[in-house]
């Protein structure tokens, strides 16, 4: 009986997903203009010798100890730079910065806000951290809302973190980067949350002073094209079709954002011979719009050059560093969840969290059962 609802499963899969008409790249909203696809807009990835260096940051965050009414969590934000496989030094600024949040709820003005502290890990840390006065929000606030629901606290909580890679990345700029050098975030562009442009137009306005090229890499990528296809799929079939045969290859544009809260040029890119995998990948729109085809060239070569790790060819590997020395893994949230539950014990407030506590971590509790008892 299972085989036959598999079999039923995949035809429907075959049916639906089809691919005899790829569409084009579909970019809702009029704050973007989408290119239909063409293959002038190949092009192919040489060896350059541009002497860029490249800094990528990415960030991570865990909670700790949560309840309906608070979310206590551990950030951390972490960059590197490279010149293609060179791995430069840092010199101004701490490779990794931590610190806690600690986002609580509050009423006022006939509604639930939500409102977070922020405790660095070391003194050090302070200046790199983003201002506790963007970090309240409305729990009704459109930016932070699961569609018509109230917003859940520990997602609210996590905001601090990509705040604090936004003002990490501006400190990194005026630091260790210098004219025509790359910064790479592990994301888009896109600013998804209230007062988060003020942190990405500081990067922006201080990347243009010092001419620092700003630009985004996503792990995945959900954008579709007009027949509903994914995008990323529709333009690998695409290469395909029109026998686009160049080991490495970029695909420029895609689209042109230029809302307030996406300002981008948005590409694609193939970065190894070794790999199928085309990445989603933006840069800043007021300065692509600059950028001769050479110079995007000589950038996509040299995120190709640092593209050549056996454990993931074709992704970067300056952000599978920074991934991997940002990630808060689970056997450390253990250890700060038990410091911090024993710390609440000694100091005598246990039992007045723990009914707020035990309000949300049922679901926690039955995983405890169910592994014991496997």
């Amino acid at each position: 009986m299972f085989g036959n609802v598999l079999d039923r499963l995949i035809e429907d899969l075959d049916r639906y997903v089809g691919e005899t008409d790829l569409g084009n790249p579909f970019f809702p909203g009029s704050g973007y203009k989408a290119y239909p696809f063409s293959v002038e807009n190949f092009r192919e990835i040489k060896p350059v010798e541009s002497g860029r260096k490249t800094a990528f940051i990415d960030g991570g965050n865990q909670e700790v100890v949560g309840a309906p009414n608070f979310s206590v969590q551990i950030n951390r934000v972490f960059f590197n730079i490279f010149r293609d496989k060179e791995r430069i030094l840092e010199r101004e600024v701490p490779r990794r910065i931590e610190f806690f949040s600690v986002t609580f709820s509050r009423f006022r003005h006939d509604e639930i806000f939500y409102d977070t502290s922020i405790f660095p890990a070391s003194e050090e840390f302070e200046g790199f951290l983003p201002d506790v006065k963007d970090l309240s929000f409305s729990s009704m606030d459109r930016s932070v809302m699961q569609g018509n629901l109230r917003a859940d606290i520990s997602l609210v909580s996590s905001i601090s973190r990509r705040f604090a890679e936004w003002e990490f990345s501006k400190h990194v700029i005026e630091n260790e980067l210098e004219e025509k050098d790359v910064i790479v975030l592990d994301s888009t562009l896109q600013t998804a949350f209230t007062n988060e442009s003020k942190y990405s137009n500081a990067v922006y306005e201080l990347a243009k002073k010092k001419n620092v090229i700003v630009t985004g890499l996503t792990k995945t990528c959900g954008l579709f094209t007009t027949t509903g296809l994914s995008l990323l799929g529709a333009a690998r079939k695409f290469a395909n079709n029109n026998n686009i045969s160049y080991p490495m290859w970029y695909y420029h544009p895609v689209a042109e954002a230029f809302s307030p809260i996406h300002e981008a040029v948005i590409l694609l890119v193939k970065l190894n011979p070794m790999t199928e995998r085309i990445f989603r990948y933006e840069i800043y729109r007021d300065q692509a719009k600059k950028l001769s085809i050479n110079e995007i060239d000589e950038i996509m070569a040299s995120l190709s050059n640092n593209s050549a790790d056996i454990t993931f060819p074709g992704y970067p590997y300056g952000l599978i560093d920074a991934d991997s020395n940002a990630r808060v893994r689970s056997d450390e949230m253990q250890r700060y969840k038990y410091a911090l539950l024993s710390a609440m014990s000694k100091k005598g407030i246990w039992k007045k969290l723990a009914r707020h506590i035990q309000a949300k971590d049922a679901h926690d509790k039955l995983n405890e059962i169910t592994r014991w008892e496997s």
